[in-house]
């Protein structure tokens, strides 16, 4: 698979070893490179994943906060913070996200690689439980405060 990696100015220190995680992992990254404003890095990874250039991405910015809010308001961008492993592969396999949100000034170098690995090994899991929540989602990206089910 195609992971988008798009990186701020505060992600910077995170680059490169994000970007060899995912090859370990044995997917092809795209780097959208360096961009000064979070806003602007989520953007292009949702035009890239949007495209087809990208089946899922990887954002990092200081907190991670910033760009998963950007990523958020996005049409089918499911981002997440993760900064533990857990939360990595459950984003997936429960929620479908489709883009891990990292914070390079809450966490190093060898927990950036671990979650990068835990988010690239993770599928959807399909269940039916996970598929009606995500169901809703689509609906609340839809219909805004207007959805209702």
């Amino acid at each position: 698979m195609r992971i988008a990696v798009g990186i701020d100015h505060a992600g910077a220190p995170l680059r490169e070893t994000v970007m060899q995680a995912v090859r370990d992992a044995g997917h092809e990254p795209v780097d959208l490179g360096e961009h000064d404003d979070y806003p602007d890095t989520a953007l292009e990874m949702g035009r890239a994943i949007a495209a087809g250039a990208a089946g899922r991405g990887i954002l990092v910015c200081g907190s991670g906060a910033g760009v998963s809010v950007a990523a958020n308001k996005l049409a089918g961008i499911r981002a997440s913070v993760c900064h533990d492993h857990y939360t990595a592969g459950q984003s997936v396999g429960h929620d479908d996200c489709n883009v891990l949100c990292l914070g390079a000034r809450v966490i190093g170098p060898a927990i950036a690689a671990e979650l990068t690995a835990a988010f690239c090994a993770a599928q959807f899991s399909g269940e039916e439980r996970h598929v009606r929540r995500l169901g809703k989602v689509f609906q609340m990206e839809r219909d805004g405060m207007e959805a209702s089910w």
